[in-house]
């Protein structure tokens, strides 16, 4: 689990300084509680109130969240498996995108072909589970992690959302699909008034396997 300060705007902590074969990601993995102001974002670009949420684990430059960290039992007592959930517009947009091109086919295919990558990949099955148990024992889902982890690849949003909490290094097809979605926080994704931004977004982007 990755826990810090939230570095100044156009700065970079230790662990989120580019891996290789990446592109600069200047959002800020941290581990901090939800405030109030975070809240009010976060509904606003989920457009509903969050669940379950244990505190925010990446902030873009502007300092909105990105990811948040989420329970892994809801308050009503769902099991929960996603920890770590995307929550900036632009970069869900952009990871549905990527989604319809047949990324994760690609990388499904690769993990059967490289067993390099396959295993660590499935080290970030393990550390994913890690830090879920950080956070509470569900015995209903042990074992399992998030996002196809650890034979194939199901959801780019929750790849991309472990490497913007846990830093390059940890999920090798997080850092890759992150690397494509790009510099998504160059825009900001809510308008001054706190409503979304929806000129880059697509209906795509709220069907995630993590809201299912």
């Amino acid at each position: 689990m990755v826990r810090g300060r939230v570095a100044p705007t156009g700065t970079t902590s230790d662990r989120s300084a580019p891996a290789r074969g990446r592109a600069a990601c200047q959002t800020v993995a941290v581990r901090e509680p939800l405030t109030a102001e975070d809240e009010t974002t976060v509904t606003a670009q989920l457009q509903r109130r969050p669940r379950g949420v244990a505190g925010v684990a990446a902030r873009c430059p502007c300092g909105k969240p990105a990811v948040v960290a989420t329970e892994p039992r809801l308050a009503d007592g769902t099991p929960f498996p996603t920890t770590y959930y995307l929550t900036c517009p632009r970069a869900t947009s952009a990871c549905s995108t990527l989604e319809s091109q047949g990324v994760m086919a690609t990388m499904t295919a690769r993990l059967q072909q490289d067993p390099a990558l396959a295993g660590a990949y499935r080290a970030a099955h393990e550390a994913y589970l890690r830090d879920r148990a950080e956070l509470g024992d569900v015995p209903e889902i042990a074992g399992v992690s998030a996002g196809g982890m650890p034979d194939r690849v199901k959801c780019l949003h929750v790849l991309v959302a472990h490497s913007l909490a846990a830093g390059p290094g940890v999920n090798p097809l997080g850092d890759e699909a992150l690397a494509a979605v790009g510099e998504f926080w160059r825009r900001p994704c809510l308008a001054d008034a706190g409503r979304p931004d929806h000129s880059s977004t697509d209906d795509s982007s709220t069907d995630r396997e993590e809201d299912r």
